[in-house]
């Protein structure tokens, strides 16, 4: 898309000044992200991936009810609402998006100023913040209606249904694909059957929380004067779930030893050190979680890299269609790196047990 159109798309929203810079920001796999600067302040524009985000209006309901909600309790606790939450921008006719020309969905919100975010971080002191962060956000919506929220990807955290995904596109193998992903689709379909029983008696057994679904540590915003976490973004995936989900998806990423794009899998494994710092965090920003909820925490670790990888399997199997990629082989690479990680987790399963019952020993003292 022009830049000029993008121009005109952001001088549809109630900015201040004339948008006079536009440039790509960020390194997220779904929507198009752009910071766009007029002479006085700067604002984030998006355009959703709607073949993913197939009722964008939903996804902005859920938006506007979670981020009022937020600012209220950060307002009440102290904190400033415009900069530890996000802050939609709305259109003259007080709309909360717009389409373009070509039918695009578009949205915008304030740019937080003096904040950074990190792609990965191997330091402790970093990942325990990101938990912390994390954790208030659960523990600042823990009153909301969660029924209130739409589904804006339906069984997005249904583990068996991505494994069925999985076992249709190895049996279709539609772009021929499969003699290079023999040995990854069985790592992921022979542990289909443990996986998918446990993550049904999660879900009957742990209370329904409003969750964000995608807790990359990217998708936090650090105060870049004090380095504390300052605001969870990309509520895109907002709506009903389990903790586990939340802190598993954290660790898949956070906890890692590689990046998920690694070429190189043998590097990929699971830090202790850094799960057991992303748990104090979680601890003391989330407060009192259920005694089922902290015994399901490291299964939530396992599961959300399970099915992470089985996804990023699948979208290589059927032509690379949902994730954005840079190379040809980068979602089977995607897999093989999760899968080196499940193993990892599964072998150090009692250590990051131990890790949680320390955690949380710390918090209550």
């Amino acid at each position: 898309m022009d830049i000029n159109d993008i121009l005109s798309v952001a001088s549809r929203f109630v900015i201040s000044g004339k948008p006079e810079r536009v440039e790509r920001y960020g390194s997220g796999h779904i929507n198009d992200t752009y910071a766009v600067t007029t002479p006085r302040r700067r604002y984030i524009l998006q355009r959703l991936n709607t073949s993913i985000f197939t009722e964008p209006e939903k996804l902005m309901e859920n938006m506007l009810l979670v981020t009022d909600w937020l600012r209220e309790r950060i307002a009440a606790r102290g904190g400033d609402p415009f900069r530890e939450t996000l802050t939609p921008i709305l259109t003259p006719d007080g709309e909360s998006s717009v389409r373009s020309e070509d039918g695009s969905f578009w949205r915008m919100t304030a740019f937080i100023e003096d904040s950074f975010s990190f792609d990965r971080a191997d330091d402790p002191s970093v990942l325990r913040e990101a938990g912390r962060g994390f954790g208030r956000f659960m523990r600042e919506l823990r009153d909301f209606p969660a029924e209130r929220l739409h589904e804006t990807i339906p069984n997005f955290h249904n583990t068996p249904l991505r494994l069925d995904a999985l076992r249709k596109s190895v049996e279709e193998d539609a772009f021929g694909r499969l003699d290079s992903a023999k040995a990854e689709a069985e790592g992921y379909l022979s542990r289909a059957e443990a996986y998918s029983k446990r993550y049904e008696q999660a879900v009957r057994e742990l209370p329904l929380r409003v969750t964000h679904n995608d807790t990359k540590i990217n998708n936090i915003l650090f105060d870049s004067n004090t380095h504390r976490a300052l605001a969870v973004v990309d509520l895109d995936t907002v709506m009903p779930g389990l903790s586990a989900f939340d802190f598993g998806d954290a660790i898949r990423t956070g906890a890692a030893t590689a990046d998920e794009d690694t070429r190189h899998p043998e590097t990929m494994g699971a830090s202790v050190e850094l799960f057991s710092a992303y748990a104090r965090g979680y601890f003391d920003g989330a407060g009192h979680i259920s005694e089922g909820e902290r015994d399901a925490l490291v299964f939530g670790a396992k599961l959300m890299t399970y099915e992470c990888g089985a996804r990023f399997l699948t979208d290589w199997l059927c032509g690379d269609t949902y994730f954005k990629t840079s190379r040809p082989m980068h979602n089977l690479e995607r897999a093989r790196a999760q899968l080196a990680l499940l193993e990892d987790m599964e072998r150090r399963g009692d250590e990051l047990e131990h890790a949680i019952i320390e955690a949380e020993k710390e918090t209550k003292l």
